[in-house]
């Protein structure tokens, strides 16, 4: 048993406050996110949500059809349409405060295994350390800068942190009741849970690897490094199962299916994805009855687990009926399989290199075709083949390639990859060399970027010469634009300080940096900060809070690999996929300009989910710092300074500081006198 030595008094005075306390957290939550909503909708997608989830119309690809169910039914509840958005927006506000609910609950199971891992007993002060220990986790990433932004608005970010949180908890409680009978119901329910949240963001995906860590963990007494390379396979697998099977094969192959009900035996569309869905899921069924009665636990556990997937992933059955209904809004009309499975698959968003590809000035050399099938006014399938991209010669083809966007130009992408300088002429705006006062012209130093390349096109003229980045170039923009600018910006808004919530431009010393509060770090970094304009010091997003949550981050991110080796495993698997992973695994362009930030694919989903969801594995390393016997008092202390933080909304930027202040204080007393 993960906690032992444990008396039921104990247990069940843990356990009621521990409901108490966690509920209380949640009204905090909620009635903050509640109190801040956007009024109507914001920037975005959130227009879109809003509208398609009144109607039940058939948004972008891929789609987020069971948001748009729950948005349906919030809005049912507004007393007239003016009230549509504010319902919806409301419904993203609770489904935050449960995924701080969750994490809550989250942070105390594992700040309780970490003081009952040597068979401590759960006196008093212990409880009241671990439920501080929870709500200053908790109530630390509430008001986070963007989990807070996705929060309040109509977007599917916001349920989708929910999922993460749920499903990271429900592991926690298989965890805790792994040597029960039928404790696998709760690994069922997360199968089950995993395929409801395809329709809303697949993001939730990426927890699988440490939940299959928290399972390995768990059900083995000696760590292998064999084991954890195996764990690390099977997870993977699972992974690629779901996305790439799945998601979206399972509709493929049901439209295959439908092609041969329709075009050979006449029936209606729809009809073979029908008798398809109707078969897999009796197979299932039948397979894990028969396993059941033949005792096959893994067997049986692995089907209904892929049985659950399906019928939580069945949401998108909306998305074609919707779409049969010719609704106003119908992104590619996916009335029928092969167009649903279209959307699926973002075909509408062209192909994207991920590991291997041409960067963006890479000569074409010819068209990539594809055959698609769609749905003839005689109500047969007929195929055509369409252009899906273009054709590279071989040596412009490279490993990783990040500057892949060939509607870009290449000053978009040489101000975020270049490293080395030349001597070059100084030129004005029109182009021309400026001299000085006696006509010479003037020399400085520019940044020179890429490689030259000859390359013979076979039209018989002169060789064109192709000037494309080196890989190291590449790896610099992925390192700089990709990680430093779209990530690790993002993650030191919400622990070490905000510059404003202006979007950057070209100037980007001036605007959308993340700013510490500490004056010669600021310095080096943004320039002098004093005497700012008004607008620039006085902005309502400039927040710093002195590195102290951050600090406090690393702090119990030491504090937990001493103490508990495991869950500081699972912790940074989470950190690492839906966070780093997350970003190396989704391809951004850099568009018309290297500061345009926020382009409606990577930098929307990085920004509002990426971070957010990579940001929630902070508040449990700051809260691990916390995690050891403590006196009531300091206890209390710390529950009182997370709750400090609930000022007034004009406050809460001058309150954390000082709060974050007193937890610190409060961690090196304990440190120094328990």
């Amino acid at each position: 048993m993960p906690f032992c030595g444990q008396t039921e008094t104990q247990m069940n005075s843990y356990k009621r406050w521990n409901n108490i306390v966690g509920w209380i957290v949640f009204a905090i939550a909620a009635m903050t996110y509640l109190l801040t909503m956007e009024p109507s909708s914001s920037l975005w997608d959130c227009s879109e949500f809003i509208a398609t989830s009144y109607k039940l119309e058939v948004g972008h690809p891929p789609g987020a059809p069971l948001f748009m169910l729950l948005a349906r039914l919030a809005t049912i509840l507004a007393p007239s349409t003016y009230y549509v958005p504010h319902m919806v927006n409301a419904m993203n506000c609770l489904a935050s405060a449960f995924c701080i609910l969750f994490l809550f609950w989250t942070i105390t199971h594992l700040a309780r295994r970490i003081l009952t891992r040597q068979g401590a007993e759960l006196t008093k002060a212990n409880i009241v350390a671990v439920l501080g220990t929870g709500a200053v986790g908790a109530l630390a990433y509430t008001f986070t800068d963007t989990f807070w932004f996705s929060a309040v608005e109509g977007e599917v970010y916001a349920l989708s942190s929910k999922f993460t949180a749920l499903v990271v908890w429900l592991m926690l409680k298989w965890e805790e009741q792994a040597d029960q009978p039928h404790s696998m119901r709760w690994i069922v329910l997360i199968a089950y849970l995993m395929g409801l949240s395809i329709g809303v963001h697949i993001l939730n995906l990426l927890t699988i690897p440490a939940l299959v860590f928290i399972y390995y963990f768990r059900k083995t007494q000696r760590i292998t490094f064999k084991g954890i390379a195996v764990s690390t396979l099977i997870s993977g697998a699972i992974l690629v199962f779901i996305n790439s099977i799945i998601i979206p094969h399972t509709v493929y192959i049901g439209a295959l299916f439908d092609l041969f009900f329709v075009n050979s035996l006449g029936l209606p569309v729809n009809s073979g994805l029908v008798f398809f869905v109707v078969a897999l899921l009796g197979a299932l069924g039948i397979g894990v009855y028969f396993t059941h009665k033949k005792g096959r636990t893994v067997l049986n556990l692995v089907l209904l687990s892929t049985l659950m997937i399906l019928i939580g992933y069945s949401s998108y059955a909306s998305v074609t009926i919707r779409a049969a209904a010719n609704p106003p809004m119908n992104s590619n009309n996916p009335s029928n399989p092969f167009a649903l499975y279209s959307l699926l698959n973002r075909d509408q968003y062209g192909d994207r290199p991920l590991l291997f590809g041409a960067y963006y000035s890479a000569p074409s050399s010819g068209y990539k075709y594809k055959d698609v099938r769609y749905l003839d006014d005689d109500g047969k399938y007929k195929t055509v083949s369409i252009i899906s991209g273009y054709e590279h010669p071989d040596e412009f083809m490279h490993l990783f390639p990040r500057m892949w966007n060939y509607a870009a130009s290449k000053e978009s992408y040489k101000s975020w990859s270049a490293y080395r300088t030349r001597t070059d002429y100084e030129r004005d705006e029109n182009g021309e060399i400026v001299r000085d006062a006696q006509g010479r012209p003037n020399k400085i130093e520019v940044l020179d970027f890429g490689r030259r390349t000859l390359w013979d096109d076979g039209s018989g003229y002169e060789p064109l010469v192709i000037v494309e980045p080196t890989f190291r170039e590449n790896l610099n923009y992925f390192f700089t634009y990709q990680l430093n600018h779209m990530y690790w910006r993002y993650f030191l808004w919400n622990f070490v300080g905000r510059q404003s919530d202006i979007q950057p431009t070209r100037v980007t010393i001036t605007d959308g940096n993340w700013l510490s509060g500490i004056k010669w770090i600021d310095e080096k970094y943004l320039g002098p900060q004093d005497d700012l304009p008004r607008e620039i010091a006085d902005n309502k997003g400039r927040n710093t809070y002195y590195f102290l949550p951050f600090l406090l981050g690393l702090i119990g991110l030491i504090y937990q690999l001493n103490r508990d080796q495991r869950n500081f495993s699972i912790v940074m698997w989470l950190f690492v996929m839906m966070g780093i992973m997350a970003i190396a695994t989704i391809v951004t362009g850099s568009g018309n300009s290297a500061f345009f930030a926020f382009s409606p694919l990577l930098p929307e989903a990085a920004a509002s989910v990426g971070y957010n969801t990579m940001a929630l594995v902070v508040p449990v390393q700051l809260a691990a710092s916390l995690a050891r016997p403590m006196s009531p008092i300091s206890g209390v202390i710390i529950a009182v300074s997370g709750i400090a933080g609930l000022t007034p909304i004009e406050l809460i930027r001058r309150t954390i500081p000082v709060m974050v202040l007193g937890m610190i204080v409060n961690v090196i007393a304990a440190q120094i006198f328990l």
